[in-house]
């Protein structure tokens, strides 16, 4: 589920998502038949980061980091968002459960009240303003993740200022990794595309010892291996075995294999600041 219809998501492409027949809500019971409460209390971290959708539009978001935090109360709990879902009330009780020092919640701005809306498409700037505000003063950890295109480039300082006014605790500003096919979607200018690496895998699910559990309740490998339906976690053990042969899955090679120990997936960040 997702309010926003941004161009470059998959959820956009009918041949990817069909909005009538891939809708799901995640459900705490499913997490039940999924993993014991002992896996849940060796976590470290359980982030939602709402591949297909946005995780403040699951009816069952709240309960799932309640249910989480109470197996485990010293997990870090973080989540992925738009901003402009649900009202202030919903984000003060979510401050409430992100309590720990180590929680956040990303939220991803493009810009400023003139541009957000134009890639973050039906999002409502004011109520991105009155939710994330209302986050903070609850005492959330909120950060604030900036997409970069031409149209919006010049507003990166002033971006990085609103939010430190705000209370944010990091700005971060980034190109789009995504195929780009739409005209008016230019990166910025003197931007330089990252070549596509050829070194060997370095997987980010593997590094951080990570799963990736779908809306659907489907585990996968990790969240990138996450719009394959058939790439689901038994495969993981085949996927690694031709990581480093001409059959190597598309998906590891565009985003994990490496160059000079660095990713195509890390390369897109221009901007990382705490504040």
């Amino acid at each position: 589920m997702c309010n926003a219809a941004c161009p470059l998501c998959p959820r956009e492409n009918p041949f990817r998502f069909n909005k009538e027949q891939d809708i799901h809500h995640l459900t705490v019971d499913r997490i039940k038949e999924l993993f014991s409460t002992e896996f849940i209390k060796n976590l470290d971290k359980m982030f939602m980061c709402g591949n297909y959708g946005d995780p403040a539009a699951g009816v069952h978001t709240l309960d799932i980091y309640r249910y989480f935090r109470e197996i485990n109360p010293d997990i870090t709990l973080g989540m992925n968002t738009n901003g402009s879902l649900r009202n202030a009330a919903w984000w003060s009780e979510l401050a409430g459960i992100l309590s720990n020092t180590l929680d956040f919640v990303i939220f991803s701005i493009d810009g400023l009240e003139d541009t957000n809306h134009l890639y973050r498409v039906n999002t409502q700037w004011e109520k991105i303003i009155k939710n994330t505000t209302a986050f903070i003063q609850a005492g959330g950890n909120a950060q604030w993740d900036m997409l970069i295109y031409d149209y919006n480039s010049h507003q990166v300082d002033l971006a990085e200022v609103v939010a430190r006014q705000m209370g944010f605790s990091w700005f971060r500003a980034k190109v789009s990794k995504r195929k780009n096919t739409i005209a008016w979607l230019q990166p910025p200018a003197g931007w330089v595309p990252p070549v596509l690496n050829t070194g060997p895998i370095m997987c980010h699910a593997k590094k951080e010892q990570s799963l990736y559990v779908s809306a659907a309740g489907i585990v996968h490998p990790c969240c990138f291996l996450g719009h394959n339906d058939g790439a689901v976690v038994d495969q993981y053990e085949e996927i690694k075995q031709h990581w480093n042969t001409p059959e190597c899955h598309p998906t590891c090679k565009l985003v994990c294999s490496t160059d000079e120990n660095s990713t195509h997936f890390s390369k897109q960040w221009r901007l990382e600041v705490e504040l």
